[in-house]
């Protein structure tokens, strides 16, 4: 696909409805919101940062029973469609490759609960939702803004960090938005999981999700997706760590997409004086939501299973 490097730029915020998007999202907002889902669509969904990829490499693999050469047909992006990303031509937008799509088809969203394509809660569309702890959100994020040249100038650490905490930030506040889908999952089919829980017991929660599909998971098949999905392995699969796309939209010298994969790595970035906000923050803004996050595990990787 022939691209001219000089046409990239990186992107403005555009806040539509109280929420921060990017201009090239809010530009094609109708498109999206008139976007026809059908009942047999399974959507992704998360906050940036907070294990949407690792996510989508799982389902393929259980979709797939286990069979990582069907799940190198093609890069993550094109397997599961990112339907509010509007990149600039010739590149397809999601919303194209969802559309050109047989079905059934699995595709990806960042949007908050409230910006989402109608015809999913019309048509009952089944929903995954990946929540990750906002200390490492915010460090993951921050490293992603530096890497991908399509995404708002991050500027420097503390600012990036006070405009996350006020929301003035491409798909908006994390709190609503983790709160906002949490909420949600009383009225319409969604699981809602947690990076950390996945960093915990990968065969419990990956257990949970082929339930969640109707898929049954044997024990060697569990295996093999615990194995395909684990970050080592992630790292080095060019069909998911987004190294088929040329270093001038991401630029993996900077920051490798998949950079970390732990729990806890905040200790490294944040300062006491920002801890202790983004701590108060969330005791104030989450209070009462019955959403608890966990910011450290005591053992991280052993899957749970003979």
């Amino acid at each position: 696909m022939e691209f001219d490097p000089r046409l990239l730029k990186r992107s403005k915020l555009v806040e539509v409805e109280g929420t921060s998007l990017l201009d090239s999202t809010a530009a094609n907002l109708e498109l999206l919101r008139n976007f026809k889902a059908q009942p047999d669509d399974l959507l992704i969904c998360t906050y940036p940062k907070a294990g949407t990829t690792w996510m989508q490499e799982i389902v393929d693999m259980i979709q797939h029973g286990g069979d990582k050469q069907k799940c190198a047909r093609a890069p993550i992006y094109e397997r599961i469609p990112f339907i509010d990303l509007f990149p600039i031509k010739p590149i397809s937008s999601g919303l194209e490759m969802a559309e050109a799509m047989s079905s059934p088809r699995t595709l990806k969203s960042h949007l908050p609960v409230q910006l989402l394509p109608p015809s999913f809660w019309e048509q009952n569309c089944k929903i995954i939702y990946v929540a990750r702890n906002v200390k490492d959100t915010v460090v993951s994020y921050f490293h992603f803004h530096r890497m991908n040249q399509a995404m708002p100038e991050p500027e420097n650490w503390d600012q990036f960090v006070e405009n996350f905490l006020t929301g003035k930030i491409a798909w908006g506040s994390w709190f609503k938005h983790v709160q906002g889908w949490w909420e949600a999952k009383d009225r319409h089919p969604i699981l809602y999981v947690f990076y950390e829980d996945i960093k915990e017991d990968p065969a419990r929660e990956i257990q949970k999700v082929a339930q969640f599909l109707n898929f049954k998971l044997p024990d060697p098949i569990l295996k093999e997706v615990i194995e395909h999905t684990k970050f080592e392995t992630m790292k080095t699969n060019s069909m998911a760590n987004y190294c088929t796309l040329p270093a001038f939209m991401m630029n993996q010298a900077l920051s490798p997409f998949i950079r970390k994969g732990i729990v806890g790595d905040w200790k490294k970035h944040l300062t006491v004086a920002q801890n202790e906000k983004i701590e108060e923050i969330c005791s104030r803004l989450l209070a009462g939501s019955g959403l608890v996050f966990r910011t450290e595990l005591q053992l991280q990787g052993a899957p749970n299973i003979s």
